[in-house]
């Protein structure tokens, strides 16, 4: 398990991705998530924690509503980045990397999380 980011900047734009619009779409992919909406600090506004089919995973989003950083596999974090990128306005540029910034990828409004993991498996 790695951690990954999804993320736009919050420079280019006020929008921000609320949790409420968030946990409906995690709660249809995983029903068991369960959702702690408590600040634990600058960069964790709320958390949802969730089983996936190789472990227990987490994401959580930073208090302004721009990054969510996703504790997961690479498919179940291309999953979330999928969603997250189905839920931002399409005019506004959304990146998935890792928590080590050693790729960063544009995803489109119509990337599909398989299209997400075989452009990071691509990268050197």
């Amino acid at each position: 398990m790695a951690t990954y980011m999804v993320l736009f900047d919050d420079s280019s734009t006020r929008w921000r991705i609320e949790p409420s619009v968030l946990t409906p779409a995690l709660l249809q992919i995983w029903a068991d998530t369960v959702v702690d909406p408590t600040v634990h600090g600058e960069a964790q506004g709320f958390t949802w924690d969730f089983q996936t089919s190789d472990a227990p995973a987490e994401a959580h989003l930073d208090t302004d509503g721009t990054c969510l950083y996703i504790d997961a596999d690479l498919g179940d974090a291309a999953q979330i980045a999928c969603v997250f990128r189905d839920h931002v306005p399409g005019s506004i540029e959304v990146i998935f990397c890792d928590q080590g910034y050693n790729f960063d990828l544009v995803i489109r409004p119509d990337t599909t999380p398989a299209e997400l993991i075989d452009k990071a498996d691509a990268l050197p």
